[in-house]
């Protein structure tokens, strides 16, 4: 289960924002989790809960903004939403495209105070 490290990577991240702003709590944190980034939300916000405590984030709520999977076409130049993971263009058909959003974990957002 890597949603751990991962979360003691977003603490540790979180803190130091805090520590920059010489913030003294923080009280929400928001992330965009893309649905291709292999982390499972429910697992993220449950590790969330159990390392938050003892750290600036110990009261915060962690807001996730799922993203879905973009794809481009490079042969029609087609952009779109692929609501399975069949990694063609639903336009032409073309196996060739890169992903435009979708693939990554980002921190979006800190309220502080």
């Amino acid at each position: 289960m890597h949603e751990f490290s991962i979360v003691q990577s977003l603490l540790d991240l979180c803190e130091s924002h805090a520590k920059e702003n010489k913030a003294k709590k923080i009280l929400k944190v928001e992330i965009k989790v893309g649905k291709l980034s292999g982390v499972e939300p429910h697992l993220l916000q449950s590790a969330f809960d159990t390392f938050k405590e003892e750290t600036l984030c110990n009261d915060a709520e962690l807001v996730m903004h799922i993203q879905d999977l973009v794809m481009y076409c490079r042969e029609c130049k087609y952009e779109a939403v692929l609501d399975k993971n069949e990694f063609y263009c639903p336009k032409c058909g073309s196996p060739n495209l890169s992903i435009v959003d979708g693939e990554e974990m980002y921190l979006m957002r800190l309220e502080m105070e």
